[in-house]
């Protein structure tokens, strides 16, 4: 069902694929119709750089001369994607320890999707925190860029360090604004 606002039709869908090296992706309604553009302009008026496939979402979309367009989204649910078998190496990881460690800033160094995972560096230190590609999914993401500012969820892990949740820099800020709200 969708609503309508100042901005369009207010629906919710699901992300078919999103590439950020081509800067756009594709969402299906959940009501059905044509395939919605997603622009990386409106992404990142959201906070984030890329999305994971098959994530939920809610927009808002026009229809243009070129077909149906996102204009701005409202939020993304990643709680109803697969988790893979990457993540057997926190099996043995209390889940509220993981969720309750603090947000620390970060660069990317690298990060192969391919691969399935890649490395970053918390700011003041050197040593290499491991990111694997089924933390970035549930994290709501689905790709980083070399040099790209995010922060981590950090913990010791069987591979040493390991990122146990992914943020955007904009997405930081909104929980960080919340917070200092509380």
């Amino acid at each position: 069902m969708t609503e309508k606002n100042e901005n369009g039709h207010v629906l919710r869908g699901h992300v078919k694929w999103f590439d950020p090296g081509k800067g756009f992706g594709f969402v299906v309604a959940d009501d059905g119709g044509p395939d919605i553009l997603l622009h990386a302009n409106v992404l990142r008026n959201f906070g984030q750089s890329s999305v994971a496939d098959g994530a939920t979402i809610e927009l808002s979309v026009l229809e243009t001369e070129r077909g149906m367009q996102a204009v701005e989204v409202f939020s993304i649910d990643t709680a109803d994607l697969p988790i893979g078998a990457g993540l057997s190496d926190f099996a043995d990881m209390d889940p509220e320890e993981m969720a309750s460690s603090p947000l620390e800033p970060a660069r990317v160094k690298w990060f192969d999707k391919a691969k399935g995972f890649g490395f970053a560096n918390v700011f003041g230190s050197t040593e290499d925190v491991f990111v694997h590609v089924e933390i970035l999914r549930q994290s709501g993401l689905a790709d980083l860029l070399p040099g790209e500012a995010v922060t981590l969820r950090v913990m010791d892990g069987k591979r040493g360090r390991m990122a146990t949740e992914v943020l955007s820099w904009d997405a930081a800020a909104k929980v960080a604004a919340k917070a200092d709200a509380k």
